[in-house]
């Protein structure tokens, strides 16, 4: 995510910064505050580098804050937080946000690094009654697949336009809420990924008979 706005940034050190698959890299650092599982933190590691909002892939009781994100080559940012090691300082704001869920049944609909903020809110309990929805080009992508499935079991759903693995649902998620028949259209549906994934998933919903007003939505550019 982009931002330009300016934020306080506080000072942490890292404690890991470790590449979980090509060109992904998840970041720690020591939790030092409290924050709503589904918010966002801006970052970056100088004062002149415009900084970039990042949701938090923790669990809120857990001793670090997790930070999951692409490299982009021709960014400003990512290619300086890739080479970052322990120790090495960052800089981020205090949590905000409003993509936040409860205990009501939901589902959650994401893709590449879209996965944070579910990933926390699993992480922080919030479990029972979601169906998570993931989309990605190739089982590489699938990041915390083993974790996923032993925390919703057939509740999550990986959908992989390029994969013959069987257990992936061949094609993108949208084909998947094409076909999906029993679509629980009172729930709310939490939608987390790039622009055009978004307007996609939300049109489908809507042709389906979901309210607008249950569709939330976060962007990551």
């Amino acid at each position: 995510m982009i931002t330009q706005k300016k934020y306080e940034l506080h000072k942490a050190y890292i404690l890991k910064n470790k590449e979980i698959t090509p060109g992904t890299f998840l970041l720690s650092f020591k939790r030092t505050f409290n924050f709503s599982p589904g918010q966002v933190m801006a970052l970056t590691t100088k004062e002149n580098i415009p900084a970039r909002l990042y949701s938090i892939a923790s669990g809120n009781s857990d001793e670090t804050i997790d930070i999951l994100y692409d490299v982009k080559n021709e960014g400003e940012l990512t290619p300086r937080l890739s080479i970052l090691e322990k120790d090495d300082m960052i800089l981020f704001s205090s949590p905000f946000g409003k993509f936040i869920d409860n205990n009501e049944p939901s589902y959650w609909i994401s893709t590449g690094t879209g996965i944070a903020p579910f990933i926390s809110m699993i992480k922080s309990g919030l479990i029972k009654n979601k169906k998570l929805i993931h989309g990605a080009r190739n089982q590489y992508f699938f990041y915390f697949e083993d974790f996923l499935k032993s925390k919703l079991g057939s509740n999550y759903i990986p959908c992989c336009s390029q994969c013959e693995d069987n257990r992936f649902f061949k094609g993108r998620l949208t084909e998947y809420l094409k076909q999906k028949e029993n679509l629980s259209i009172n729930e709310k549906f939490y939608l987390c990924g790039s622009a055009e994934m978004i307007v996609d998933v939300r049109d489908i919903l809507i042709d389906k008979g979901v309210p607008f007003n249950n569709i939330i939505s976060e962007i990551y550019f």
